[in-house]
């Protein structure tokens, strides 16, 4: 399915944004794109489509796949590894 050790930001990319003459919200959405993008080729890839064809339908079936994977198996299962407490 999907290599575990993907990273949705890498460092390099991470330090590539804090270089650009960006304000803080700018740099936050360039993380946050750059790091959807990423998620959208893996889901993408599952759904065996294009990411352009991918609708939201699609999309959100996906994050129900991959939270059941984490409920019923563990976070090492899923494609996303935080958990809902960390987030608290």
């Amino acid at each position: 399915m999907l290599d575990q050790s993907l990273q949705f930001l890498t460092p390099e990319e991470s330090a590539e944004v804090d270089r650009a003459l960006l304000s803080s919200p700018e740099k936050f959405l360039a993380r946050l794109t750059i790091s959807t993008a990423k998620l959208l080729r893996v889901i993408a890839a599952d759904a065996e489509t294009p990411i352009e064809a991918l609708t939201a339908v699609q999309i959100t079936q996906w994050f129900e796949k991959d939270a059941k994977l984490k409920r019923e198996q563990g976070v090492n299962a899923s494609v996303l590894k935080w958990q809902a407490e960390e987030l608290d």
